[in-house]
Protein backbone atom coordinates (compact mmCIF):
# COMPACT_ATOMS: atom_id res chain seq x y z
CA UNK A 1 0.00 0.00 0.00
CA UNK A 2 2.82 2.40 0.88
CA UNK A 3 4.53 1.67 -2.43
CA UNK A 4 1.31 2.39 -4.32
CA UNK A 5 0.89 5.69 -2.45
CA UNK A 6 4.43 6.70 -3.28
CA UNK A 7 3.98 5.88 -6.95
CA UNK A 8 0.72 7.83 -6.96
CA UNK A 9 2.41 10.75 -5.29
CA UNK A 10 5.28 10.88 -7.75
CA UNK A 11 3.25 10.21 -10.90
CA UNK A 12 2.24 13.80 -11.68
CA UNK A 13 1.55 13.78 -15.46
CA UNK A 14 -0.56 10.68 -15.59
CA UNK A 15 0.94 9.59 -18.95
CA UNK A 16 2.59 6.52 -17.52
CA UNK A 17 6.10 7.52 -18.50
CA UNK A 18 7.24 7.38 -14.89
CA UNK A 19 9.12 10.62 -14.87
CA UNK A 20 6.47 12.39 -12.78
CA UNK A 21 7.07 15.61 -14.58
CA UNK A 22 10.27 16.09 -12.58
CA UNK A 23 13.76 16.65 -13.78
CA UNK A 24 15.05 13.32 -12.62
CA UNK A 25 17.59 14.94 -10.36
CA UNK A 26 15.84 14.72 -7.03
CA UNK A 27 13.56 17.70 -7.64
CA UNK A 28 10.28 18.14 -5.84
CA UNK A 29 7.46 15.83 -6.87
CA UNK A 30 4.95 17.09 -9.40
CA UNK A 31 1.43 18.25 -8.40
CA UNK A 32 -0.63 15.44 -6.91
CA UNK A 33 -3.56 13.95 -8.78
CA UNK A 34 -4.16 10.46 -7.39
CA UNK A 35 -4.14 10.81 -3.59
CA UNK A 36 -7.17 12.44 -1.95
CA UNK A 37 -6.50 15.85 -0.39
CA UNK A 38 -6.98 14.48 3.14
CA UNK A 39 -4.27 11.86 2.49
CA UNK A 40 -1.73 14.08 0.74
CA UNK A 41 0.92 15.45 3.14
CA UNK A 42 1.40 18.58 1.02
CA UNK A 43 -2.28 19.55 0.80
CA UNK A 44 -4.07 21.79 3.30
CA UNK A 45 -6.74 19.29 4.49
CA UNK A 46 -4.10 16.75 5.50
CA UNK A 47 -1.97 19.39 7.23
CA UNK A 48 -5.04 20.60 9.14
CA UNK A 49 -5.52 17.05 10.40
CA UNK A 50 -1.88 17.03 11.53
CA UNK A 51 -2.35 20.44 13.18
CA UNK A 52 -5.36 19.15 15.13
CA UNK A 53 -3.35 16.19 16.39
CA UNK A 54 -0.50 18.52 17.40
CA UNK A 55 -2.85 20.74 19.39
CA UNK A 56 -4.45 17.79 21.21
CA UNK A 57 -1.02 16.24 21.84
CA UNK A 58 -0.55 18.37 24.97
CA UNK A 59 -4.22 18.58 25.98
CA UNK A 60 -4.01 15.69 28.44
CA UNK A 61 -0.88 16.91 30.22
CA UNK A 62 -2.26 20.43 30.68
CA UNK A 63 -5.63 19.05 31.79
CA UNK A 64 -4.09 16.82 34.47
CA UNK A 65 -1.39 19.28 35.57
CA UNK A 66 -3.95 21.33 37.50
CA UNK A 67 -6.00 18.40 38.79
CA UNK A 68 -4.85 19.22 42.34
CA UNK A 69 -5.99 22.86 42.01
CA UNK A 70 -9.43 21.78 40.76
CA UNK A 71 -9.79 19.33 43.66
CA UNK A 72 -7.92 21.18 46.42
CA UNK A 73 -10.69 20.82 49.01
CA UNK A 74 -11.22 17.15 48.22
CA UNK A 75 -7.49 16.31 48.20
CA UNK A 76 -6.80 17.95 51.55
CA UNK A 77 -9.93 16.46 53.16
CA UNK A 78 -9.70 12.92 51.77
CA UNK A 79 -5.93 12.53 52.08
CA UNK A 80 -5.75 14.44 55.39
CA UNK A 81 -2.83 16.62 54.28
CA UNK A 82 -2.02 20.24 55.10
CA UNK A 83 -1.48 22.94 52.50
CA UNK A 84 2.31 22.48 52.39
CA UNK A 85 1.88 18.78 51.58
CA UNK A 86 -0.76 19.66 49.02
CA UNK A 87 1.51 22.18 47.27
CA UNK A 88 4.29 19.59 47.26
CA UNK A 89 2.30 17.90 44.48
CA UNK A 90 3.22 20.86 42.26
CA UNK A 91 6.79 20.90 43.55
CA UNK A 92 7.29 17.25 42.64
CA UNK A 93 6.18 18.03 39.10
CA UNK A 94 8.80 20.79 38.82
CA UNK A 95 11.81 18.99 40.36
CA UNK A 96 12.66 16.71 37.38
CA UNK A 97 12.35 19.63 34.97
CA UNK A 98 15.10 21.54 36.73
CA UNK A 99 17.39 19.09 34.92
CA UNK A 100 15.33 17.81 31.99
CA UNK A 101 14.95 21.26 30.44
CA UNK A 102 18.59 20.96 29.37
CA UNK A 103 18.23 17.48 27.88
CA UNK A 104 14.71 17.27 26.42
CA UNK A 105 15.83 18.57 23.02
CA UNK A 106 18.97 16.40 23.09
CA UNK A 107 16.90 13.25 23.75
CA UNK A 108 14.58 14.08 20.86
CA UNK A 109 17.40 14.95 18.42
CA UNK A 110 20.05 12.36 19.25
CA UNK A 111 18.48 9.46 21.19
CA UNK A 112 14.80 8.79 20.46
CA UNK A 113 13.90 10.89 17.44
CA UNK A 114 10.79 13.05 17.32
CA UNK A 115 8.27 10.23 16.79
CA UNK A 116 9.52 7.74 19.38
CA UNK A 117 10.37 10.57 21.79
CA UNK A 118 6.83 11.96 21.63
CA UNK A 119 5.34 8.52 22.30
CA UNK A 120 7.72 7.88 25.22
CA UNK A 121 7.00 11.24 26.85
CA UNK A 122 3.25 10.69 26.38
CA UNK A 123 3.59 7.32 28.09
CA UNK A 124 5.38 8.99 31.02
CA UNK A 125 2.46 11.42 31.32
CA UNK A 126 -0.06 8.56 31.31
CA UNK A 127 1.87 6.42 33.78
CA UNK A 128 2.42 9.41 36.07
CA UNK A 129 -1.30 10.21 36.16
CA UNK A 130 -2.17 6.56 36.84
CA UNK A 131 0.34 6.35 39.69
CA UNK A 132 -1.00 9.66 41.05
CA UNK A 133 -4.55 8.27 41.00
CA UNK A 134 -3.45 4.96 42.57
CA UNK A 135 -1.77 6.90 45.39
CA UNK A 136 -5.11 8.50 46.17
CA UNK A 137 -6.96 5.19 45.76
CA UNK A 138 -4.63 3.46 48.24
CA UNK A 139 -4.52 6.50 50.56
CA UNK A 140 -0.73 6.81 50.12
CA UNK A 141 0.59 10.37 49.84
CA UNK A 142 4.15 9.40 48.89
CA UNK A 143 2.79 7.41 45.94
CA UNK A 144 0.88 10.48 44.77
CA UNK A 145 4.12 12.47 44.98
CA UNK A 146 5.92 9.83 42.92
CA UNK A 147 3.16 9.95 40.34
CA UNK A 148 3.54 13.71 39.99
CA UNK A 149 7.31 13.26 39.62
CA UNK A 150 6.84 10.75 36.78
CA UNK A 151 4.19 13.01 35.24
CA UNK A 152 6.68 15.91 35.32
CA UNK A 153 9.31 13.87 33.47
CA UNK A 154 7.00 13.60 30.48
CA UNK A 155 5.07 16.88 30.66
CA UNK A 156 7.69 19.50 29.84
CA UNK A 157 9.57 17.32 27.34
CA UNK A 158 6.28 16.60 25.56
CA UNK A 159 5.89 20.35 25.02
CA UNK A 160 9.35 20.40 23.38
CA UNK A 161 8.30 17.53 21.10
CA UNK A 162 5.07 19.36 20.25
CA UNK A 163 7.02 22.43 19.13
CA UNK A 164 9.42 20.26 17.12
CA UNK A 165 6.53 18.71 15.19
CA UNK A 166 5.20 22.21 14.49
CA UNK A 167 8.54 23.35 13.04
CA UNK A 168 8.76 20.18 10.95
CA UNK A 169 5.33 20.57 9.34
CA UNK A 170 4.83 24.33 9.16
CA UNK A 171 7.15 27.10 8.02
CA UNK A 172 7.40 30.89 7.97
CA UNK A 173 4.34 32.92 8.91
CA UNK A 174 2.30 29.74 9.43
CA UNK A 175 4.50 28.87 12.40
CA UNK A 176 3.45 31.84 14.54
CA UNK A 177 -0.21 30.92 14.12
CA UNK A 178 0.50 27.26 14.88
CA UNK A 179 2.35 28.11 18.09
CA UNK A 180 -0.53 30.39 19.09
CA UNK A 181 -3.09 27.65 18.46
CA UNK A 182 -1.06 25.14 20.46
CA UNK A 183 -0.83 27.53 23.40
CA UNK A 184 -4.55 28.26 23.18
CA UNK A 185 -5.41 24.56 23.21
CA UNK A 186 -3.17 24.09 26.27
CA UNK A 187 -5.11 26.81 28.08
CA UNK A 188 -8.38 25.18 27.01
CA UNK A 189 -7.20 21.96 28.67
CA UNK A 190 -6.45 23.79 31.92
CA UNK A 191 -9.80 25.60 31.79
CA UNK A 192 -11.82 22.43 31.17
CA UNK A 193 -10.03 20.76 34.08
CA UNK A 194 -10.83 23.60 36.47
CA UNK A 195 -14.52 23.49 35.64
CA UNK A 196 -15.19 19.79 35.18
CA UNK A 197 -13.13 17.83 37.74
CA UNK A 198 -15.28 18.97 40.67
CA UNK A 199 -18.34 17.69 38.80
CA UNK A 200 -16.56 14.38 38.05
CA UNK A 201 -15.76 13.96 41.75
CA UNK A 202 -19.42 14.61 42.64
CA UNK A 203 -20.64 12.00 40.15
CA UNK A 204 -18.20 9.40 41.51
CA UNK A 205 -19.34 10.29 45.02
CA UNK A 206 -22.97 9.74 44.02
CA UNK A 207 -22.03 6.39 42.49
CA UNK A 208 -20.10 5.13 45.52
CA UNK A 209 -22.26 6.82 48.13
CA UNK A 210 -19.37 8.25 50.15
CA UNK A 211 -16.32 10.51 50.00
CA UNK A 212 -12.74 9.48 50.69
CA UNK A 213 -9.55 8.31 49.00
CA UNK A 214 -11.41 5.83 46.78
CA UNK A 215 -13.66 8.56 45.40
CA UNK A 216 -10.68 10.85 44.80
CA UNK A 217 -8.64 8.09 43.16
CA UNK A 218 -11.43 7.13 40.76
CA UNK A 219 -12.02 10.78 39.83
CA UNK A 220 -8.32 11.25 39.07
CA UNK A 221 -8.31 8.01 37.06
CA UNK A 222 -11.20 9.30 34.96
CA UNK A 223 -9.24 12.54 34.41
CA UNK A 224 -6.36 10.40 33.16
CA UNK A 225 -8.47 9.41 30.14
CA UNK A 226 -7.40 12.72 28.59
CA UNK A 227 -3.77 11.53 28.81
CA UNK A 228 -4.72 8.34 26.94
CA UNK A 229 -6.39 10.52 24.32
CA UNK A 230 -3.18 12.52 23.91
CA UNK A 231 -1.15 9.29 23.68
CA UNK A 232 -3.46 8.15 20.88
CA UNK A 233 -2.82 11.45 19.10
CA UNK A 234 0.94 10.86 19.50
CA UNK A 235 0.67 7.41 17.89
CA UNK A 236 -1.42 8.67 14.95
CA UNK A 237 0.89 11.65 14.50
CA UNK A 238 3.93 9.37 14.46
CA UNK A 239 2.33 7.24 11.73
CA UNK A 240 1.42 10.27 9.60
CA UNK A 241 4.88 11.79 10.04
CA UNK A 242 6.59 8.53 9.07
CA UNK A 243 4.28 8.22 6.06
CA UNK A 244 5.05 11.80 4.97
CA UNK A 245 8.76 11.14 5.38
CA UNK A 246 8.54 8.20 2.97
CA UNK A 247 6.29 9.90 0.44
CA UNK A 248 8.02 13.29 0.39
CA UNK A 249 11.52 12.10 1.27
CA UNK A 250 11.64 14.68 4.08
CA UNK A 251 13.82 14.42 7.15
CA UNK A 252 12.51 13.74 10.62
CA UNK A 253 12.02 16.93 12.62
CA UNK A 254 14.66 18.08 15.11
CA UNK A 255 14.63 20.69 17.84
CA UNK A 256 17.88 22.28 16.70
CA UNK A 257 18.80 22.97 20.31
CA UNK A 258 22.49 23.11 21.20
CA UNK A 259 23.10 23.03 24.95
CA UNK A 260 26.52 24.04 26.28
CA UNK A 261 26.61 24.69 30.01
CA UNK A 262 29.90 26.56 29.58
CA UNK A 263 27.92 29.30 27.81
CA UNK A 264 26.43 30.33 31.16
CA UNK A 265 29.57 32.26 32.05
CA UNK A 266 29.06 34.44 28.97
CA UNK A 267 25.47 35.44 29.83
CA UNK A 268 24.99 39.21 30.00
CA UNK A 269 23.50 41.18 32.90
CA UNK A 270 20.38 41.81 30.81
CA UNK A 271 19.80 38.07 30.43
CA UNK A 272 20.17 37.45 34.18
CA UNK A 273 17.63 40.21 34.83
CA UNK A 274 15.24 38.49 32.40
CA UNK A 275 15.70 35.27 34.41
CA UNK A 276 14.84 37.11 37.65
CA UNK A 277 11.72 38.63 36.09
CA UNK A 278 10.62 35.21 34.86
CA UNK A 279 11.08 33.40 38.19
CA UNK A 280 9.58 36.12 40.41
CA UNK A 281 6.61 36.74 38.14
CA UNK A 282 5.52 33.16 37.54
CA UNK A 283 6.02 32.40 41.25
CA UNK A 284 3.13 34.79 41.91
CA UNK A 285 0.84 33.28 39.27
CA UNK A 286 0.95 29.47 39.16
CA UNK A 287 1.13 28.80 42.94
CA UNK A 288 -1.68 31.32 43.42
CA UNK A 289 -3.87 29.46 40.92
CA UNK A 290 -3.01 26.22 42.69
CA UNK A 291 -4.41 27.65 45.95
CA UNK A 292 -7.00 29.99 44.45
CA UNK A 293 -10.15 27.87 44.67
CA UNK A 294 -10.25 27.66 48.45
CA UNK A 295 -9.16 31.31 48.68
CA UNK A 296 -12.25 32.45 46.79
CA UNK A 297 -14.48 30.14 48.82
CA UNK A 298 -13.19 31.38 52.17
CA UNK A 299 -12.72 35.11 51.53
CA UNK A 300 -15.54 35.85 49.09
CA UNK A 301 -17.98 33.09 50.10
CA UNK A 302 -18.11 31.66 46.57
CA UNK A 303 -19.62 28.27 45.88
CA UNK A 304 -17.17 25.59 44.70
CA UNK A 305 -18.46 25.97 41.13
CA UNK A 306 -18.08 29.77 41.20
CA UNK A 307 -14.61 29.44 42.73
CA UNK A 308 -13.52 27.01 40.01
CA UNK A 309 -14.86 29.32 37.32
CA UNK A 310 -13.07 32.43 38.58
CA UNK A 311 -9.88 30.49 39.26
CA UNK A 312 -9.81 29.38 35.61
CA UNK A 313 -10.43 32.85 34.15
CA UNK A 314 -6.67 33.41 33.77
CA UNK A 315 -6.46 30.45 31.39
CA UNK A 316 -9.72 31.37 29.64
CA UNK A 317 -8.39 34.86 28.83
CA UNK A 318 -4.97 33.53 27.87
CA UNK A 319 -6.38 31.15 25.23
CA UNK A 320 -7.60 33.81 22.77
CA UNK A 321 -5.41 36.72 23.92
CA UNK A 322 -1.98 35.08 23.62
CA UNK A 323 -1.98 35.08 19.78
CA UNK A 324 -3.40 38.63 19.75
CA UNK A 325 -0.75 39.98 22.11
CA UNK A 326 1.94 38.10 20.23
CA UNK A 327 0.94 39.84 17.03
CA UNK A 328 0.75 43.20 18.83
CA UNK A 329 4.26 42.91 20.30
CA UNK A 330 5.63 41.79 16.92
CA UNK A 331 4.12 44.83 15.22
CA UNK A 332 5.02 47.48 17.82
CA UNK A 333 8.17 46.24 19.59
CA UNK A 334 9.00 48.01 22.89
CA UNK A 335 9.22 44.69 24.76
CA UNK A 336 10.39 46.14 28.07
CA UNK A 337 7.46 48.57 28.18
CA UNK A 338 5.00 45.73 27.62
CA UNK A 339 6.65 43.64 30.36
CA UNK A 340 6.54 46.64 32.70
CA UNK A 341 2.81 47.12 32.04
CA UNK A 342 2.14 43.43 32.65
CA UNK A 343 4.07 43.37 35.94
CA UNK A 344 2.40 46.55 37.27
CA UNK A 345 -1.05 45.21 36.36
CA UNK A 346 -0.29 41.90 38.10
CA UNK A 347 0.84 43.76 41.22
CA UNK A 348 -2.40 45.76 41.21
CA UNK A 349 -4.38 42.50 40.91
CA UNK A 350 -2.71 40.92 43.94
CA UNK A 351 -3.11 44.12 46.01
CA UNK A 352 -6.82 44.20 45.16
CA UNK A 353 -7.25 40.56 46.15
CA UNK A 354 -5.28 41.04 49.37
CA UNK A 355 -6.63 44.30 50.78
CA UNK A 356 -10.09 44.82 49.26
CA UNK A 357 -13.39 43.00 48.98
CA UNK A 358 -14.07 44.31 45.49
CA UNK A 359 -15.54 41.87 43.03
CA UNK A 360 -12.60 39.46 42.45
CA UNK A 361 -13.58 39.01 38.80
CA UNK A 362 -12.00 42.41 38.13
CA UNK A 363 -8.65 41.45 39.64
CA UNK A 364 -8.62 38.01 38.02
CA UNK A 365 -9.43 39.39 34.57
CA UNK A 366 -6.57 41.88 34.95
CA UNK A 367 -4.32 39.01 36.01
CA UNK A 368 -5.34 36.99 32.94
CA UNK A 369 -4.61 39.87 30.57
CA UNK A 370 -1.25 40.70 32.18
CA UNK A 371 -0.20 37.03 32.27
CA UNK A 372 -0.89 36.68 28.54
CA UNK A 373 0.92 39.93 27.73
CA UNK A 374 4.04 39.10 29.74
CA UNK A 375 4.46 35.69 28.11
CA UNK A 376 4.37 37.28 24.63
CA UNK A 377 6.83 40.07 25.51
CA UNK A 378 9.29 38.43 27.91
CA UNK A 379 10.31 35.16 26.26
CA UNK A 380 11.26 36.66 22.85
CA UNK A 381 13.66 39.09 24.59
CA UNK A 382 16.10 36.26 25.19
CA UNK A 383 16.79 36.08 21.44
CA UNK A 384 17.70 39.80 21.45
CA UNK A 385 20.46 39.51 24.08
CA UNK A 386 21.93 36.08 23.27
CA UNK A 387 23.85 34.96 20.16
CA UNK A 388 22.04 32.37 18.10
CA UNK A 389 24.44 29.58 19.04
CA UNK A 390 23.63 30.13 22.74
CA UNK A 391 19.83 30.23 22.43
CA UNK A 392 19.35 26.57 23.35
CA UNK A 393 21.39 26.99 26.52
CA UNK A 394 19.68 30.29 27.43
CA UNK A 395 16.14 28.96 27.06
CA UNK A 396 17.03 25.71 28.77
CA UNK A 397 18.53 27.59 31.70
CA UNK A 398 15.52 29.92 31.86
CA UNK A 399 13.08 27.01 32.02
CA UNK A 400 15.29 25.23 34.54
CA UNK A 401 15.41 28.06 37.06
CA UNK A 402 11.71 28.75 36.44
CA UNK A 403 10.89 25.19 37.51
CA UNK A 404 13.28 25.47 40.44
CA UNK A 405 11.60 28.69 41.55
CA UNK A 406 8.11 27.21 41.15
CA UNK A 407 9.05 24.15 43.21
CA UNK A 408 10.50 26.20 46.07
CA UNK A 409 7.77 28.86 46.04
CA UNK A 410 5.01 26.22 45.94
CA UNK A 411 6.26 24.65 49.17
CA UNK A 412 6.86 28.08 50.76
CA UNK A 413 3.35 29.22 49.82
CA UNK A 414 1.83 26.14 51.42
CA UNK A 415 3.79 26.68 54.64
CA UNK A 416 2.82 30.38 54.78
CA UNK A 417 -0.85 29.53 54.32
CA UNK A 418 -0.72 26.89 57.07
CA UNK A 419 0.89 29.24 59.58
CA UNK A 420 -0.15 32.78 58.59
CA UNK A 421 -3.27 32.65 56.41
CA UNK A 422 -4.30 34.09 53.08
CA UNK A 423 -3.47 37.74 53.84
CA UNK A 424 0.20 36.99 54.44
CA UNK A 425 0.19 34.70 51.42
CA UNK A 426 -1.07 37.52 49.19
CA UNK A 427 1.54 39.86 50.68
CA UNK A 428 4.16 37.23 49.84
CA UNK A 429 2.95 37.00 46.23
CA UNK A 430 2.92 40.81 46.00
CA UNK A 431 6.52 40.87 47.24
CA UNK A 432 7.50 38.43 44.48
CA UNK A 433 5.88 40.68 41.89
CA UNK A 434 7.69 43.71 43.41
CA UNK A 435 11.01 41.93 42.93
CA UNK A 436 10.04 41.30 39.33
CA UNK A 437 9.12 45.00 38.97
CA UNK A 438 12.50 46.10 40.33
CA UNK A 439 14.25 43.77 37.88
CA UNK A 440 12.24 45.25 34.97
CA UNK A 441 13.21 48.82 35.95
CA UNK A 442 16.88 47.85 36.28
CA UNK A 443 16.69 46.07 32.91
CA UNK A 444 15.29 49.23 31.32
CA UNK A 445 18.23 51.34 32.49
CA UNK A 446 20.84 48.66 31.75
CA UNK A 447 19.45 48.30 28.23
CA UNK A 448 19.44 52.10 27.78
CA UNK A 449 23.01 52.56 29.06
CA UNK A 450 24.44 49.69 27.02
CA UNK A 451 22.63 50.66 23.83
CA UNK A 452 20.66 47.42 23.73
CA UNK A 453 17.74 46.77 21.41
CA UNK A 454 15.24 45.32 23.90
CA UNK A 455 13.10 48.45 23.85
CA UNK A 456 13.38 49.33 20.18
CA UNK A 457 10.24 49.77 18.15
CA UNK A 458 9.53 47.12 15.55
CA UNK A 459 10.13 49.64 12.73
CA UNK A 460 13.52 50.68 14.10
CA UNK A 461 14.58 47.07 14.62
CA UNK A 462 13.51 46.15 11.08
CA UNK A 463 15.30 49.18 9.63
CA UNK A 464 18.56 48.39 11.44
CA UNK A 465 18.31 44.72 10.52
CA UNK A 466 17.95 45.66 6.86
CA UNK A 467 20.90 48.05 7.14
CA UNK A 468 23.01 45.32 8.76
CA UNK A 469 22.00 42.83 6.06
CA UNK A 470 22.86 45.35 3.33
CA UNK A 471 26.24 46.05 4.92
CA UNK A 472 26.97 42.32 5.15
CA UNK A 473 26.04 41.87 1.49
CA UNK A 474 28.28 44.79 0.49
CA UNK A 475 31.21 43.38 2.44
CA UNK A 476 30.67 39.99 0.80
CA UNK A 477 30.55 41.63 -2.64
CA UNK A 478 33.80 43.52 -1.97
CA UNK A 479 35.47 40.36 -0.74
CA UNK A 480 34.51 38.47 -3.88
CA UNK A 481 35.59 41.38 -6.06
CA UNK A 482 39.00 41.49 -4.37
CA UNK A 483 39.39 37.75 -4.88
CA UNK A 484 38.52 38.10 -8.56
CA UNK A 485 40.97 41.02 -9.01
CA UNK A 486 43.70 39.08 -7.25
CA UNK A 487 43.06 36.04 -9.43
CA UNK A 488 43.46 38.19 -12.55
CA UNK A 489 46.82 39.56 -11.34
CA UNK A 490 48.28 36.15 -10.51
CA UNK A 491 50.05 34.24 -13.33
CA UNK A 492 48.42 31.04 -14.43
CA UNK A 493 49.98 27.80 -13.31
CA UNK A 494 50.21 26.61 -16.97
CA UNK A 495 52.33 29.66 -17.84
CA UNK A 496 54.73 28.85 -14.99
CA UNK A 497 54.94 25.24 -16.12
CA UNK A 498 55.76 26.10 -19.76
CA UNK A 499 58.33 28.72 -18.72
CA UNK A 500 60.07 26.32 -16.33
CA UNK A 501 60.20 23.56 -18.94
CA UNK A 502 61.77 25.96 -21.45
CA UNK A 503 64.37 27.18 -18.96
CA UNK A 504 65.25 23.67 -17.87
CA UNK A 505 65.85 22.61 -21.48
CA UNK A 506 68.25 25.51 -21.86
CA UNK A 507 70.01 24.32 -18.70
CA UNK A 508 69.14 27.44 -16.79
CA UNK A 509 68.64 27.32 -13.05
CA UNK A 510 65.20 28.36 -11.75
CA UNK A 511 65.23 31.50 -9.56
CA UNK A 512 64.57 31.02 -5.86
CA UNK A 513 61.71 33.51 -5.88
CA UNK A 514 59.87 31.37 -8.45
CA UNK A 515 60.00 28.30 -6.26
CA UNK A 516 59.02 30.29 -3.17
CA UNK A 517 56.12 31.86 -5.07
CA UNK A 518 54.93 28.42 -6.18
CA UNK A 519 55.17 27.11 -2.62
CA UNK A 520 53.13 30.10 -1.45
CA UNK A 521 50.41 29.30 -3.97
CA UNK A 522 50.42 25.70 -2.83
CA UNK A 523 50.11 26.82 0.80
CA UNK A 524 47.14 29.03 -0.07
CA UNK A 525 45.45 26.19 -1.90
CA UNK A 526 45.77 24.00 1.19
CA UNK A 527 44.18 26.72 3.35
CA UNK A 528 41.21 26.93 1.02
Amino acid sequence: MAAEEQRALLDGDGDGDGDGGGDGNGGSPAPLRTLPAACDPRRLPHRLIVLSLMCFLGFGSYFCYDNPAALQTQVQRDMKVNTAQFMALYAWYSWPNVVLCFFGGFLIDRVFGIRLGTIIFSIFVCVGQVVFALGALFNTVWLMDMGRFIFGIGGESLAVAQNTYAVSWFKGKELNLVFGLQLSMARVGSTVNMNIMGWVYSRVQDLLGYTGPSTLGLALMIGGVTCLFSLTCALILAYLDRRAEKLLCKEQGKTGEVIKLTDVKDFSLSLWLIFIICVCYYAAVFPFIGLGKVFFIEKFSFSPQEASAINSIVYIISAPMSPVFGLLVDKLGKNIIWVLCAVITTLASHIMLAFTFWNPWIAMCLLGVSYSLLACALWPMVAFVVPEHQLGTAYGFMQSIQNLGLAVIAIAAGMILDTRGYLFLEVFFSACVCLSLIAVVVLYFVNHLTGGDLNWSAKKREKLQKAAASEAEEQERLRRQNEDDLAKLLPKADDFSLRNKYLSRLGAQLPDNDSSFLSTLAHRSVLK
